[in-house]
């Protein structure tokens, strides 16, 4: 016998980049709504554009069954950003007019939304428009703020891991330096933690602008002292002190004519100051393919248990977030518009450093 529910009817939907972890969590979500809670489920594709153009379906649980293991999402995914650049917008009025109406017509008690910084921000702008809206935090870069960790980045993390393991061999091989860029805009998470894990030489973040003439000193140091090679990871927000003091506009330019992102930048920049031969690997999205790892698999059905425990008590306008150890929820209010940078003295900087590793600074 179904326990009580306050939500009789949500709707369900992945939205903004994909990653490991998000099959496991609409199972968890969908699993403890419809076998604890006796909740009807509505999956509705494609991100927000789904709730615009009415492209939904019940799922029963044949639909969310052997899902745990299986990357991508079942739902499908998009970058659709109803509200558009602006909320006056005449385009993004229309769309936000659509959602509500696929909202009253599909009886929704709940809209449930999986997404990184942009998703759960649309998702509290849709929850001031009056939709209850419960959110939660995925994606490879962990940059959400209100958590402690995302679903999706341990999966990335040990993929870049490998990557960096295998780029060593090589490196080793034809005594090179090897520049590898992970993914990461604006938080460099991902590429410390990978370049920490993976031994690299040189670990470059978004929140430190480098200096070109430090990193080329780190590296010729290594080649006296009989090291003949060094692996340099980026991430791909990375960016220079003279790209730092720019503005966006002249930053983009500069970057347009200066090589296709910044593993090629910065090993350009490596063999003109070192004359060290050079070369650089671009992982991109094999990160965020395949399975999820076993700990993303508990994190993001852990999430989903969580957020059907919020939809049974009516607790709206919440996002589901770790905090520690402990799964809790935070207001829905929190992530919006913001990034969870790496704190300049966050102690996995100060590890790097203490093994010897050069942050270009």
């Amino acid at each position: 016998m179904a326990v009580h529910s306050v939500t009789k009817r949500f709707g369900i939907l992945t939205a903004g980049g994909d990653c490991p972890g998000l099959n496991a969590a609409i199972r968890g979500v969908c699993r403890a709504a419809y076998d604890r809670y006796g909740m009807e489920i509505v999956g509705i594709a494609n991100g927000f554009r789904g709730l615009i153009y009415e492209d939904t379906k019940e799922l029963k649980p044949e639909d969310f069954s052997g899902i745990l293991t299986r990357g991508g999402t079942i739902l499908g995914s998009s970058r659709e950003k109803p509200f558009g650049a602006a909320d006056k917008d005449e385009v993004a009025h229309e769309k936000v007019s659509a959602i509500k109406e696929t909202y009253s017509k599909l009886k929704l008690d709940c809209l449930v939304v999986l997404g990184g910084n942009g998703t759960n921000t649309t998702g509290y702008k849709l929850y001031r428009e009056g939709l209850n809206v419960i959110g939660l935090p995925k994606t490879i870069d962990n940059d959400i703020f209100g958590t402690d960790r995302t679903f999706g980045f341990d999966s990335a993390l040990l993929i870049g891991t490998e990557a960096i393991d295998r780029l060593h061999s090589t490196a080793q091989s034809h005594s090179r330096v090897i520049v590898i860029e992970l993914m990461g805009h604006k938080a460099g998470w991902l590429s410390l933690y990978a370049g920490v894990a993976g031994g690299g030489d040189v670990i470059l973040l978004p929140e430190i602008p480098y200096d070109i003439k430090s990193i080329a000193r780190h590296l010729e140091k290594r080649a006296k002292s009989g090291k003949t090679f060094s692996i340099v990871v980026v991430a791909e927000g990375a960016m220079s002190i003279k790209e730092a003091e720019m503005d966006k506009k002249d930053r983009k330019k500069y970057r347009l004519d200066n090589g296709p992102s910044a593993a090629y930048r910065v090993a350009r920049e490596i063999q003109e100051s070192t004359g060290m031969e050079t070369r650089a690997t671009v992982l991109g999205y094999v990160q965020r393919g395949g399975i999820p790892s076993a700990s993303d698999r508990v994190l993001a059905t852990s999430f989903g248990t969580a957020a059907a425990e919020l939809l049974a008590n009516g607790k709206y306008g919440r996002m589901v977030a770790l905090t520690g150890t402990d799964i809790n929820s935070v207001d829905l209010s929190v992530p919006e518009g913001k990034v969870k940078n790496v704190p300049t003295d966050h102690y996995m900087i100060d590890t790097a450093k203490a093994v010897g590793t050069c942050v270009g600074d």
